[in-house]
């Protein structure tokens, strides 16, 4: 699924990420055809163009083609199932019957969206005859088919319009995005290198839970798995590196070459620990004692994992495996998704001032990103270099992904408005979030909904896009928005 965020640098590229797979189902009632010889081909025109439309939509379109009877209906089906589709799309052209559907839906495995998409806006009442009027026919057995869905378990949504309705495409485009989403999650690998940070139960999280909610898998990683490759890291790689970070960063003057040098190997290394596990995310912790190597190695990932991010491959620190996926999220839907967290509130502009010392998405930075030298890390071992920026102003998104006390994961969303003022200069992302009540009255209904000590900031307001994910992921979802 191609992201919509801009490349950040040419030393950048957006990692290649897998398509969408859509399963399109034309049909309608063939009891109809030899009564009305013109109804077939138009409704079949119908059905060609709305396939047009939805290779338009950025995703592989697999096409069974216009049933007119259960029979035909089940030959569709055993094709969907065996082409493993993110979407189940049904075309209801006229009145068809359920069990035309129904089988389709259960058969394929995936989440089902129906669409009602007459011909054009409005029907020639003077001119039409019934044979024109079924083609207009498609909300007809919208109702039996949600009834008959629901009777069978089968969740699903809809979408009715006309079939150059922009308004309807606009939602049929939400739904395939949301099945992307949801698709990378099944298929998804999350790496987790370390160990939790002593003390946070919040972060701590049932790794089988994982796959069993979300789908995919967890690659348990030791800090041996990237030591190991940052000793095989040459000087010529680390100077080009270095030249990376120099051309993509602002360096402050606190920062030191030795400790960029290091950042710049660890980032090396990185990156061919994420290529040798084919990771789409990974969070890591490690505390490591008295300088030596893991310490050193933890402490040098920063540089290397917000580059890592701005291609679309978030890394996380503090072993937090829920925000990784959240921030991934976020990212395939193209708004980003920086490391968050609460930081202070500003009680006189009323705004909550929110990000981290670690991990930044480089690509919805408001400015040139600063590399800043740190003599240490707040709460952890080791010294080095860390990102500085402020997120581009506009709106915003909060994404989290809480776990309920059932073991259950939650959904979390927030939607602000990043805006202008003072900021730390300390080598964290911090970004002044407007969200438009007193900030401590947000905080506290913010920290009730279950999400959590960090989350993912991304631009955009994309609460709707994440409500569709969650709907098809089958998760729980809070909008938190307190008035």
């Amino acid at each position: 699924m191609t992201s919509t965020l801009d490349q950040v640098h040419a030393g950048l590229a957006r990692v290649s990420t897998r398509p969408v797979k859509v399963g399109l189902v034309a049909g309608g009632l063939g009891a109809y055809w030899p009564q009305f010889p013109q109804l077939l081909p138009q409704l079949q025109s119908s059905a060609r163009r709305v396939s047009e439309r939805m290779q338009a939509l950025d995703c592989e379109v697999v096409d069974v083609g216009f049933v007119s009877d259960a029979q035909e209906a089940a030959v569709a089906a055993e094709k969907l199932r065996a082409a493993g589709c993110d979407l189940i799309v049904g075309f209801l052209t006229t009145y068809m019957t359920a069990s035309m559907l129904v089988p389709v839906a259960q058969r394929a495995g995936a989440p089902v969206l129906l669409l009602n998409l007459q011909p054009t806006e409005v029907m020639d009442h003077a001119t039409f005859g019934t044979g024109e009027w079924l083609a207009y026919c498609g909300a007809c057995p919208l109702p039996e088919m949600a009834n008959s869905f629901r009777r069978a378990g089968i969740p699903f949504r809809s979408v009715s319009g006309y079939v150059e309705d922009e308004r309807a495409w606009g939602r049929i485009a939400h739904w395939v995005k949301a099945a992307g989403v949801r698709g990378m999650l099944r298929h998804g690998r999350h790496g987790l290198m370390g160990h939790l940070y002593p003390g946070m139960l919040d972060v701590s999280t049932d790794l089988t839970s994982i796959s069993t909610q979300l789908g995919g898998h967890v690659e348990v990683l030791e800090i041996d798995d990237l030591r190991v490759r940052v000793e095989k890291v040459t000087e010529r790689e680390v100077d080009e590196r270095v030249q990376l970070a120099r051309d993509v960063f602002t360096l402050d003057d606190s920062v030191q070459e030795p400790e960029l040098r290091w950042g710049a190997q660890v980032s090396v290394a990185l990156d061919r620990l994420v290529e040798d596990f084919q990771l789409d995310s990974m969070a890591y912790y490690h505390r490591g004692l008295d300088g030596e190597a893991h310490e050193r190695v933890a402490a040098g990932m920063i540089l290397g994992a917000s580059l890592l991010t701005a291609r679309g491959i978030p890394l996380v620190g503090e072993y937090e495996l829920r925000t990784s996926i959240a921030m991934l999220v976020m990212d395939r839907l193209g708004g980003g998704g920086s490391f968050t967290e609460l930081q202070a509130l500003d009680f006189r502009a009323g705004v909550v001032e929110m990000g981290h010392d670690g991990p930044a998405h480089l690509a919805i930075s408001a400015r040139r990103p600063l590399l800043r030298g740190l003599g240490v890390f707040h709460g952890k071992r080791g010294y080095g270099v860390s990102v500085e920026f402020d997120v581009q102003h506009g709106p915003v998104t909060l994404c989290g992904l809480g776990q309920l006390r059932d073991g259950s994961f939650r959904l979390i969303a927030a939607e602000g408005t990043v805006v202008d003022g003072p900021l730390l200069a300390i080598g964290n992302t911090t970004s002044r979030v407007d969200f438009g009540v007193d900030p401590g009255e947000w905080t506290d209904e913010w920290s009730a909904s279950g999400v959590g000590h960090h989350w993912s900031l991304g631009v955009g307001h994309r609460a709707a896009e994440l409500a569709r994910v969650a709907e098809l992921c089958e998760l729980d979802f809070l909008h938190v928005q307190p008035s």
